[in-house]
């Protein structure tokens, strides 16, 4: 008597599900007769146990640039939309402090990938540091998001009244790398300026409390600040003002992955720009998604943070794109200003191949 075949089933075919609960002797059994009823198909057991085992899950550490602030919750959106996941990857998100400390931790193999302020890296690079261990393999922000926060009642309105004023950052973060540059190009001097260590998330409370006239922080942030210092007037310098034609944050990658597994790089790369292009779509959605995997955050404050965020990050209507063009602009301005020494190129600071500069 012929067998049934189960619903939803023709015959000769077999659940690959219901296959695989079993054991090795009875998978063969049935494989043999399903082939034997499925004359003329070229398919065999082993191309149902191929197609249907689980792919290997690639495990990647991530650095945020600087602490979980609003800018920072694409990397949680790509999470919680199942963007990695569909990429085979899981992701360990750790709380950034700056270029420095991040490509510290890239360089000795506590992470694979960070966010940083490009102009940061190339800061850090130009000078001797981490040249052979990182690249940058896509742009997160196309303009760079630096600036100097102030408050209303300091008097300070320009950059020139910095001079002589304390700020604040943490040591090694891109603010304060660049902050040199910034000075040449708006015309005062920086060594007249101290700054003070302070942690990320701290910064807008050492401003509220008055123990500094600024701090180094990314102009999206500026509600949270607000918020910080209980609806005072809070003043923006931008350094995109004087330096137009630096990038802002930029995904990094060690060279030693790219080099080993530059698919798994692709696909990681992918996934977090997707979470970004969702999360500048949808700031609403990304502050809520952002809140749950960090709780003492304000959704609100963080969607307004990526409604901010979002001019920054499209490139004619792309997310993620890197021009050689401008990166060769950006390397000049910081060359001109002395931030990097003369004789870099694009490769020096960019992985092509991946980035798909054009």
């Amino acid at each position: 008597m012929a067998a049934t075949p189960a619903p939803g089933l023709q015959s000769g075919e077999v659940s690959i599900m219901v296959l695989l609960r079993l054991n090795p002797r009875t998978q063969a059994a049935i494989c043999l007769v399903a082939m034997l009823a499925a004359a003329g198909s070229s398919a065999g057991c082993s191309d149902y146990a191929e197609s249907a085992a689980p792919k290997q899950v690639d495990k990647v550490t991530y650095l945020t640039a600087f602490g979980f602030f609003g800018r920072e919750a694409y990397v949680y959106v790509a999470e919680e939309k199942g963007f990695f996941a569909a990429r085979s990857i899981e992701v360990q998100v750790q709380a950034g402090s700056g270029a420095s400390n991040n490509l510290r931790i890239l360089a000795a193999g506590g992470a694979q990938f960070s966010a940083n302020d490009l102009s940061g890296v190339m800061i850090l690079q130009g000078g001797g540091k981490y040249r052979d261990e990182v690249r940058a393999v896509a742009a997160i922000q196309q303009q760079t998001l630096n600036s100097i926060m102030v408050l209303g009642s300091s008097g300070i309105r320009a950059p020139k009244d910095l001079e002589g004023k304390t700020l604040a950052g943490p040591a090694g973060a891109t603010p304060q790398l660049l902050f040199p540059a910034y000075a040449a190009r708006a015309g005062f001097d920086p060594d007249t300026v101290a700054w003070q260590t302070v942690d990320p998330a701290q910064t807008p409370a050492a401003l509220a409390a008055g123990r500094v006239h600024g701090i180094g922080q990314f102009t999206v942030a500026k509600g949270t600040v607000e918020k910080a210092v209980q609806g005072r007037e809070v003043i923006v310098l931008p350094y995109s003002d004087w330096l137009g034609d630096l990038y802002g944050n930029a995904l990094i990658a060690t060279t030693e992955l790219i080099a080993k597994n530059p698919d798994l790089v692709k696909r990681f790369r992918d996934a977090l720009l997707d979470g970004l292009r969702y999360s500048i779509d949808h700031p609403g959605e990304a502050g809520q998604i952002l809140v749950k995997y960090q709780p003492t955050l304000d959704a609100k404050a963080a969607a307004a943070e990526l409604d901010l965020m979002r001019s920054t990050v499209l490139s004619d209507g792309h997310v993620g794109a890197l021009d050689s063009v401008r990166v060769t602009r950006a390397i000049a301005a910081l060359q001109a200003t002395g931030q990097i020494p003369a004789g870099h190129t694009v490769a020096d600071f960019v992985a092509s191949d991946i980035a798909h500069v054009s």
